[in-house]
C-alpha cells in the first residue's frame, strides 16, 4: 500500500470516497438529463457555487477571524488567562439562525403565502419573521447560558 500512497498520495479510501462522489454526481446528471428544465438547474447550481465560494465564503470566514482575533487581543491585553472561549458560543446559534433563515427564507420573506393559500386553503396568519427571530433569541439565550456555566466551573476549578 505504500507505494499506492506514494503514487495518489493519500489513502485508497479517499480513493474509493472520490470514485463514489462522482457516481453520485453521474447519477444525478443522467435523471436530470432529459429534464427540459436541466439547463436552468445547471445554471442555478453553478450561480449558487460560485455565490458561496466568492462571496459567502470569504465573508463569514472574516467575520470568524474577528471573533479568532480578539480573542487574541484579549489574551495580550488582559493579565487574566482565557479560560473558556467564547468563539464556539457564538459561531453555534449563528450557524443555526443562518441555516433556518436560508433554509425558510421563501415562508419568512411571505414569498410563500400564495403556495400556502393554493396547497392548504390556508391565509398566512403567522408571523414567520418574528418566530424566526425568536428562535435565534433563544439559541444565543441557550448559548450564552452554557457559557456562563462554563466560565462558573472554570473559576470554581481554579481556585
Amino acid at each position: 500500500m505504500g507505494w499506492f500512497r506514494r503514487f495518489y498520495g493519500e489513502n485508497p479510501l479517499h480513493l474509493l470516497a472520490l470514485l463514489g462522489c462522482f457516481a453520485l454526481v453521474g447519477a444525478a446528471v443522467l435523471a436530470l438529463y432529459p429534464n427540459p428544465s436541466a439547463l436552468t438547474i445547471a445554471i442555478w447550481f453553478a450561480a449558487a457555487v460560485i455565490g458561496h465560494d466568492l462571496v459567502l465564503y470569504p465573508l463569514y470566514a472574516l467575520a470568524d477571524r474577528s471573533l479568532v482575533l480578539t480573542r487574541w487581543v484579549r489574551r495580550r491585553v488582559s493579565s487574566r488567562p482565557v479560560t473558556v472561549a467564547a468563539t464556539n458560543h457564538l459561531r453555534l446559534p449563528v450557524l443555526g439562525s443562518v441555516l433556518l433563515g436560508l433554509i425558510w427564507f421563501p415562508t419568512i420573506s411571505g414569498g410563500g403565502a400564495g403556495v400556502l393559500f393554493f396547497a392548504a386553503g390556508l391565509p398566512p396568519a403567522i408571523d414567520y419573521v418574528t418566530r424566526w427571530l425568536l428562535v435565534t433569541a433563544v439559541l444565543f439565550l441557550a448559548s450564552a447560558v452554557l457559557y456562563a456555566v462554563r466560565l462558573g466551573r472554570a473559576a470554581v476549578r481554579s481556585t
